[in-house]
């Protein structure tokens, strides 16, 4: 046994480094650390301890004593533990046991909303002070006469909090050690506390933050359907294995040491990523701040010398998306071409096309915008763009919702596109169809294939599709039919880089959202039809690159968290 502890501990040392690379490395290192300790494979076995069998006795003996004083009530007999409970098996000197022989549990008070106070009185312990392994404080107080009133309430340092009702998430148990701070404060309702000299040595609230403790309650609900909600019995039944007190001290004294050792990696993680951060930061800040050509040549040169320790996080690589699509929109991503026809030229080709439109009867003449201001244009404009607004370079047009009480407007053969669909980028098929009824009826109209779209409401606001099919549109949904002398891929492109705009703009109602006639006002660079076209390449070229780095990312990824599983299992 000492042979095998001894190699843990040497298996645990050795691949911290490793955990430190794996994307959930350290978080499962913290895990087996604990389920290691709880079943006695983290420190040896003294034989000359006294066996937990001779401690149980006297814990019960003191809880007898407890409870002839009257100072606490006594329990009702907890059921012997059948063979098939046990999950593992113990090494000698130790036994499994109940939560409820080893401690005495209590549950919190239904105090009265209205005796609560701030700042001043007695200190109430709430579900809002357990957190997942560490207590939340608050300034929730009672009068100072509930102490001997509810005296039964008294929560002491050291006691366990545990919270009733929702006690655990997906990371952990929400279980907490009473601070100093709290000593002598009222036990509110929803939350209970464990109390005992078991809570001494620190091993018990060790073993209540192991996943083999998350495990039996998160089994305990299952897929039932139930608010997860414990009773008493659910902690006081709870098995735990128990050691001697003198390998509880010991156990204790690990634990601390190797979680000293994640603390210390998950230091040197946050030190890294903000390395990485900081230079990625700097170097998309040089790119989009580059005074002329040749300091963008260097400011992207830089990157590719760079590429693989600042872009090896998804997060950068999401940050370099937005600066290329910035920089296409500023006119730095492509050079400008002195024999393309200038965008004054595309302009005048655009309202002629406009007006025959409007004279055919095809498009409704639409209200004039007006010019862009100087003070709009945040940065210079190449030679050959000019500025306009958004509603000059197409015909925008909203849809509408028929209604729901009207069954005859539904499951037509006519597409109709929610906001949420919007996103898929390519639209060739929507959930949901109308009839040619509601077509007429409900200020609908079908937008043309090749019409983009933008989402206007809520969390979907500057989405940004292109129709593959003819198709209608709810109210949260602008479509627009870019004239033939305008680029719709490089009209997406260019929506989705004025995705944080459009949020700005929606910001301040109850639910965020952008209307047609904000879409239509907004000022953008029109560049001449042939840019356009490079541009939309460019850019079509680097987001294959992004997307090649995201999958390295991911590949890279999960062959880390195979190695670090693999050394897990060698444990």
């Amino acid at each position: 046994m000492v042979t095998a502890m001894k190699q843990i501990n040497k298996l645990l040392q050795k691949h911290f480094d490793t955990a430190l690379e794996s994307p959930e490395g350290i978080k499962k290192l913290r895990e087996l650390i604990l389920t290691l300790a709880m079943q006695g494979k983290l420190v040896s076995q003294d034989p000359n301890d006294p066996p937990a069998s001779e401690l149980l006795k006297e814990m019960q003996a003191e809880k007898e004593k407890l409870i002839a004083k009257g100072k606490i009530k006594k329990q009702k007999e907890l059921p012997a533990i059948k063979p098939d409970e046990v999950p593992y098996e113990l090494p000698e000197g130790w036994v499994w046991t109940r939560l409820g022989e080893v401690s005495h549990v209590i549950a919190g008070n239904s105090f009265n909303s209205q005796h609560f106070k701030l700042n001043e009185g007695a200190k109430c312990i709430k579900i809002s002070n357990a957190g997942v392994h560490q207590f939340i404080e608050t300034n929730d107080r009672l009068p100072i006469e509930f102490l001997e009133k509810y005296s039964n309430f008294i929560v002491n340092k050291d006691d366990l909090i545990i919270a009733l009702t929702r006690p655990f998430i997906k990371n952990g148990l929400k279980i907490c050690s009473c601070p100093i701070s709290y000593h002598k404060s009222l036990l509110n309702q929803r939350v209970a506390a464990i109390k005992g000299t078991i809570n001494k040595t620190g091993y018990l609230f060790s073993y209540l933050k192991s996943k083999i403790v998350l495990k039996v309650y998160q089994n305990r609900f299952g897929d039932i359907g139930l608010q997860p909600n414990l009773k008493m019995n659910d902690i006081t039944e709870l098995f735990i294995p128990l050691p001697p007190l003198a390998e509880q001290k010991r156990i204790v004294t690990k634990i601390d040491e190797l979680m000293a050792l994640c603390d210390k990696l998950e230091e040197q993680r946050i030190r890294r990523d903000q390395n990485r951060l900081a230079v990625h930061t700097s170097a998309i800040n040089r790119l989009l701040t580059a005074a002329d050509k040749k300091e963008l040549h260097t400011s992207w040169q830089f990157i590719t010398r760079h590429f693989d320790p600042i872009y090896s996080v998804k997060e950068n690589v999401a940050e370099l998306k937005k600066a290329i699509l910035t920089l296409a929109m500023q006119g730095k991503l492509v050079p400008q071409d002195a024999n393309d026809q200038p965008a004054s030229e595309l302009l005048k080709a655009i309202q002629a096309e406009k007006e025959r439109l409007t004279a055919e009867g095809k498009i409704k003449k639409q209200k004039e915008l007006p010019a862009v201001r100087s003070e709009e244009v945040p940065y210079e404009v190449p030679e050959g763009w000019v500025p306009v607004r958004l509603g000059e370079i197409g015909f925008w047009k909203s849809g509408s919702t028929p209604s729901r009480a009207n069954s005859n407007y539904y499951g037509g053969e006519i597409p109709w596109v929610k906001s949420g669909e919007v996103k898929q980028g390519r639209i060739s098929s929507t959930q949901e169809t109308i009839t040619k009824e509601a077509l007429e009826k409900c200020s609908l109209s079908i937008n043309a294939k090749g019409s983009v779209l933008v989402a206007m409401y809520g969390a979907n606001i500057g989405e940004v599709g292109i129709l593959d099919i003819e198709a209608t549109t709810n109210q949260a949904v602008c479509a627009c039919k870019t004239y033939k002398q305008f680029d719709e891929n490089y009209l997406v492109n260019l929506i989705t880089s004025l995705k944080p705009y459009f949020i700005r703009k929606g910001a301040g109602a109850a639910q965020p959202n952008i209307s047609r006639e904000k879409i239509i006002g907004t000022p953008i660079m029109l560049p001449p039809l042939a840019e356009q076209k490079r541009i939309v390449a460019k850019i079509d070229e680097l987001m294959t690159l992004c997307d090649k780095l995201e999958s390295q990312i991911d590949h890279a990824t999960q062959k880390q968290t195979a190695l670090f599983n693999a050394v897990l299992a060698q444990v």
